[in-house]
């Protein structure tokens, strides 16, 4: 007679972050990460306000025209959530001046925020679950991305897209007050559902932007597809086949990291936030050129500035070499190493004014970029840490050098509150914007958690 083991078998890693993800109350998420999530709000709505009326935001807000009752920052036309969720999220991510994570440059805000609020005016949820939903999807997209390190980028997908759709899935399902079974199935489907090629960096064309829409829209859609019960694979993450051996392939991931601590320790709480309007590897780059012009250094003193970088940004920031030296867009010009560290260097910052048509053919700007180049430094933290390390050499002779140790904005050296609103405001006022100042904002988000009121966020339409 054949014995049958009663011994039950190992969780998959989708069944433990469902039952941790079931069981959550609002009363369990730190105070670090309600202020993260408040700012993320504050954020992400500005940046996605100050970008609606480009040329993008347009297009995007004319091909995802199907009516309905949730908000579109800085528009009185809503759509249906779906919609909401994609333009939204285009607009928030089309600057890339949105929040980050170090160790790998995941960007939960604009795929978190536009899932949620469309959830929450879709479906009637209270401002307290939306709220716990985003701290879940911030916690869960942080978490994915730590396994992933450089995966992700280096199979030549973009992990905003690809790791948000299965955030945003969970954090979506979590504010409906689904149960671990249909969370378990909804984290199933969702990395389906993701997608995103990095094809952008050839030649500065737009995908990028939507890939947080499309995570954040495909996030509402896989939690409905979870909670009515459709079967998704339950070793999504760990399978021979899973999410991990799909979209970074290099890598042996510490799955561990997905659930290790969950509760206890809360990754949602270390997002950063940009001084730039930039990628997030170049930014301690601009720190480093903005302090050298500050010495009193003119572009025309200049006879070659050399970056120290790190092995993984190369193919993102520095090749080939010609182009980024003269990026063609101004998006393109974002994801330049020699156009960055030159427009910090000649106009003193790298916010949305540096990264216009004008700017970007600035004839002092490009001869500057024109003498940047990299060395890769095999010392270089790169992505547990991100640093700037410049070497100017003047024709006189002498040689100037600025290290930057950390991201600013980042775990090591955060804004405050205060830079944080200042940024919001001069979002929107880049925007054209009239209604809710940064202030009032801010106490919108900061009220969300622990609200029993219908979730709406009409004030943020026009």
């Amino acid at each position: 007679m054949t014995k049958v083991s009663t011994a039950s078998a190992p969780r998959s890693l989708s069944e433990q972050l469902a039952e941790w993800a079931a069981n959550l109350d609002e009363h369990d998420v730190p105070d670090t990460v309600r202020s993260a999530v408040a700012n993320t709000v504050l954020d992400t709505v500005a940046l996605a306000i100050a970008s609606l009326d480009t040329d993008y935001g347009r297009a995007v807000s004319q091909a995802a025209d199907t009516p309905g009752n949730c908000t579109v920052f800085g528009s009185d036309t809503p759509r249906s959530p779906y919609d909401a969720a994609l333009i939204n999220g285009t607009t928030g991510h089309g600057e890339d001046f949105d929040n980050t994570y170090e160790g790998c440059p995941v960007h939960s805000g604009v795929v978190v925020v536009p899932a949620l609020f469309a959830a929450g005016e879709a479906y009637g949820l209270s401002e307290g679950r939306v709220a716990l939903g985003m701290a879940v999807a911030i916690e869960v997209m942080c978490r994915l991305g730590a396994i992933a390190k450089k995966g992700v980028h280096a199979a030549g997908f973009h992990p905003t897209s690809v790791l948000g759709t299965v955030a945003a899935a969970i954090g979506v399902g979590v504010a409906r007050g689904h149960d671990a079974e249909q969370l378990k199935n909804t984290l199933g489907v969702s990395a389906s559902m993701s997608a995103g090629i990095i094809e952008y960096l050839a030649d500065g064309s737009w995908t990028k932007r939507m890939h947080a829409g499309w995570a954040a829209q495909s996030g509402i859609r896989a939690a409905a597809m979870g909670g009515a019960g459709f079967h998704g694979p339950v070793s999504v993450f760990e399978g021979i086949h899973g999410l991990y051996k799909a979209f970074a392939p290099s890598i042996e991931p510490d799955l561990s990291l997905l659930v290790d601590g969950l509760g206890q320790h809360w990754e949602a709480a270390h997002v950063a936030f940009k001084p730039y309007a930039c990628g997030t590897m170049t930014q301690p780059y601009i720190d480093c050129a903005v302090r050298l012009a500050q010495r009193g250094i003119k572009p025309t003193d200049v006879e070659e500035i050399v970056c120290q970088v790190g092995e993984g940004t190369v193919h993102r920031l520095w090749e080939p070499l010609p182009l980024k030296q003269s990026p063609p867009t101004p998006y393109a010009a974002k994801f330049s190493g020699p156009y960055t560290v030159a427009a910090g260097f000649c106009y003193g910052d790298a916010g949305l004014a540096q990264f216009t048509n004008a700017s970007i053919r600035d004839p002092e700007v490009l001869e500057l970029a024109a003498k940047v180049r990299f060395e890769v430094d095999p010392e270089n933290e790169y992505p547990r840490n991100y640093t700037g390390h410049v070497v100017a050499q003047l024709k006189n002779g002498e040689t100037v050098t600025e290290f930057q140790g950390q991201l600013r904005g980042g775990l090591r050296e955060p804004l405050s509150r205060d830079d944080l609103l200042a940024k919001c405001q001069a979002n929107l006022s880049f925007g054209n914007w009239s209604g809710p100042g940064a202030t009032d904002l801010a106490s919108y988000a900061d009220e969300l958690f622990g609200s029993h009121a219908i979730f709406s966020a009409k004030l943020l339409g026009k």
